[in-house]
This record gives structure tokens, sequence and C-alpha cells, in this order.
């Protein structure tokens, strides 16, 4: 038995007794129809069940109303809520999106990257950690970032980290804590979240104590690192700004397995506030990520960029200005 073929604009055209020129011609909203013509058409697409090919649709420089978005992993509840708001956005103005998760890997970001632009989506948006990837570079279509400055040419969409680290670091030392240390994925100067820890600690001349676990650690691994990294810390230690609400998570139940009572003996604030999180850990103090505006905000940026392609202006042309750093703030929970 032969395997079900897809149906063919060269189908719709014969099931609605019409020409392929003015099968395409209904699709592309294109001249003069009767609506008695649009009505046959729609029917015989709707009884054939027929779909446009989207690659074909491109490569006759047509748009596919549809976006790449890639992330390290949808299963952290950060880029999965995040991937939803952009999805949801994005249907707001008619487009799909292909959601690609790169696992942390440069080489499978890279990949993607090229599957995207062969596919000739009509822009993309990412949230991958894989800083260095010179591809990005020579991509000619609309691109947004998330949270990963790549070139002042390209623009990136973050909440105020800085003043994310701050709030944290000056709650923790209001409700009493004398040597807070900072775990995080990542140390050095880009990590906008260290940043406003050392500045207020320097304020307040107290030693930063800051450990890490790489963002792409194993999950196999990332308990174990997460308490040898705790147990490496000065014992005076009594708090810890964890810069994602998983690691904070993990910083409570290396309290718990160590006998520090929470708040009383030991206080811990995390990032991100997630829906997911927030319904596991309600209790816990974080700082809040403004997810769903960030969502749209990137949305907003991108599809300006697709209807300025449209026009003929190229995207990437000209530095990018850098938009308004979008607002976070503290939830008070019963961890610090």
């Amino acid at each position: 038995m032969s395997a079900r073929r897809e149906p063919t604009l060269a189908d719709v055209a014969q099931v609605a007794g019409v020409s392929l020129t003015t099968v395409s011609r209904v699709l592309n909203n294109r001249g003069y129809l009767s609506q008695e013509t649009k009505d046959r058409v729609a029917k015989a697409i709707a009884e054939l069940n027929y779909r446009p090919n989207q690659v074909a649709r491109a490569l006759h420089g047509k748009s596919t109303h549809t976006i790449g978005v890639i992330v390290p992993t949808v299963a952290l509840p950060f880029f999965g809520e995040l991937a939803a708001e952009i999805e949801n956005a994005l249907a707001d103005h008619g487009y799909r999106i292909l959601v690609c998760n790169s696992m942390g890997r440069a080489d499978r970001e890279r990949d993607y990257l090229d599957l995207l632009v062969s596919h000739r989506v009509d822009g993309i948006i990412s949230g991958g950690h894989n800083e260095s990837l010179p591809e990005y570079h020579t991509v000619r279509m609309p691109l947004v970032t998330i949270d990963r400055l790549l070139s002042p040419t390209i623009p990136n969409i973050t909440c105020d980290n800085e003043a994310g680290g701050r709030t944290a670091t000056e709650h923790l030392l209001a409700r009493g804590a004398r040597r807070p240390a900072l775990l995080t994925s990542r140390s050095g100067p880009h990590n906008r979240r260290e940043a406003g820890y050392r500045a207020v600690l320097r304020r307040a001349g107290i030693e930063p104590v800051v450990r890490t676990v790489d963002f792409h650690t194993p999950d196999s691994e990332r308990a174990e690192l997460t308490e040898a990294a705790l147990d490496s810390m000065p014992v005076n230690v009594d708090a810890v700004f964890a810069t994602d609400d998983l690691t904070a998570a993990a910083v409570l139940e290396w309290a718990r397995k160590r006998g520090r009572k929470v708040p009383e003996e030991f206080k811990v604030v995390g990032f991100d506030a997630t829906a997911a999180v927030r319904r596991a850990l309600p209790g816990l103090t974080t700082i809040a990520q403004p997810i769903a505006d960030l969502a749209v905000h990137a949305v907003d940026v991108l599809l300006d960029q697709v209807h300025a392609r449209a026009e003929g202006i190229e995207p990437h042309s000209s530095k990018s200005p850098s938009p308004a750093l979008l607002p976070i703030r503290l939830l008070n929970g019963i961890t610090s």
C-alpha cells in the first residue's frame, strides 16, 4: 500500500475548478478575486487539508510566518516559561515558532542556527548560553537575543540583572546576614547579578565569597558539585544569594542536611520566580524577572526588524539602540 502523499497546490486548483495562478492569488491575497472564487478555494483547501510548503514559500521570497527560538533547554523552568510566553506573543501577530533546545552545547546551537537560516524563518530569538559563536555575526536576518549581549548591532532584551543582585544582597544584609555568599553558574564581569552583589559588599566593607557550578553541568553531577561548593565556603558564611531558583532550592536542601536552620541561622535568596518554582517553593525569597515582559519586548523588537526588512532595510546595519532594562522586584518569603 503506497504512502498517502501530501496534497499540492495543483490538487487544490483541480478540486476548486480554478487555475494554479488563481489559487496562488487567493493564498497571497493579490489582485481582484470574487468572493465566490475565494470561497471555492478555501473549501478545497479545507477538504484536502492542504498546508502551504513553508520552505518553498521562503525560497520565493515570501514570509513563512515562522520564528526560530533557541534556548538551552525548555526543561529548565525559566527557559520553558520564556519559550511559552514568546509563543503566546508571536501567536497574537499570526506567527508560529520552532523551538530549538541546544542543551548548552555550542555545536548543537551552531547546527540549529544553520537549520533555521536554511529554512528561511522570518527571524530568530536566541537565549542560548554560548557566548562566542561567530556564526551569529554572519546571520543576515532579523535577530534578537535575550539576556545575552552578542554585538552592539544585535538588540539584547534583558532585565536589570545588576539591580537584582544589589536588591538581593541588600535584603540579606538588612535581615541580619553578616557574610553573604554568591552561588552562580559563571563568574566574571559579564555576570551583572554578581556585579550587583559585589557592589553592595564593597560599600559594606565585606569580602565577597563567590562559588560557581557551571551552567552546563550534567544533572547527574549537579547536586554533588553544588554541595561541594557550599561545603567549601568559610564557616562564617550565613547566607547565600543563588542566581537562579533551582540553585536556591539546592541550597535549601544542603542547609537541611547540614542542620542549618533557615532563616534563623542561614538565609537564602534566589532569582527568576518562575511559576513552576513558585508552586513548588512558595516560601522562597527571590528576585522576580518579568518573564512575560521579556518575551513581549523581544517579539516587538524582532517584528520591527521583520517589517523593516520587508521595506528593504537590512537588520544589524547600524548600532542598535539599547532597550531599557526591564525592572525586577523582590518577592519576600520565609527563607530570609
